[in-house]
């Protein structure tokens, strides 16, 4: 009897256990979308409406950055700490911190700054999901671009230089500010 309830509890708990852990990777997966990103109107009306004018949007090969290609990390563990993260963000939708345009845009350079750095400490690694120097060929690159690209894969690690040092504002406008911002965080440009 004691042998079948304890079987029997082994089998709820793992049929249990799938069924959680299932739910959170769904749930994971389903707020990690650009449809789920743009369901609240103060990224719709205002950073989405910027990204659909740039290339990572549109351009001649068809291949296209989503919100979180950008801005949410593939690796799972990363991941979850990004989501985490992006409670506050939840919070701050639930006080209307920027649910106006003149809002959004008086927090404009805060939020900047606050992607900035977080690349900035990853090494852009969202960047790099799409974008390897290994994979890059400098000679089909204009010249500014071959030479800056160059320059900082040999850089390496002293002082470390990174996508977001040269490329801010790639898929949205920059903030007023910015560049007495960019420099405070310690970007290069």
């Amino acid at each position: 009897m004691l042998k079948a309830s304890g079987l029997g509890t082994l089998v709820i708990g793992t049929i249990l256990g799938i069924v959680l852990w299932g739910g959170f990777n769904w749930s994971m997966e389903m707020t990690n979308t650009e449809s789920f990103c743009i369901s609240c109107h103060e990224m719709k009306n205002n950073v989405y409406e910027e990204y659909t004018e740039t290339v990572h949007y549109s351009n001649r090969t068809g291949v296209r950055a989503t919100c979180p290609d950008c801005h949410v990390p593939k690796e799972w563990i990363h991941k979850v700490v990004r989501k985490i993260q992006a409670t506050n963000e939840l919070y701050h939708k639930l006080l209307g911190t920027i649910d106006t345009k003149e809002k959004f845009n008086k927090k404009r350079l805060h939020l900047a700054k606050n992607v900035w750095r977080a690349m900035k400490s990853t090494d852009s690694r969202e960047c790099r999901n799409c974008h390897d120097y290994q994979s890059m060929d400098f000679d089909k690159q204009e010249g500014r671009s071959s030479d800056r690209h160059e320059e900082a894969f040999d850089e390496g690690n002293t002082p470390k230089q990174t996508c977001i040092d040269c490329h801010q504002g790639i898929a949205h406008k920059l903030p007023k500010g910015w560049e007495k911002a960019a420099a405070e965080i310690g970007l290069k440009r």
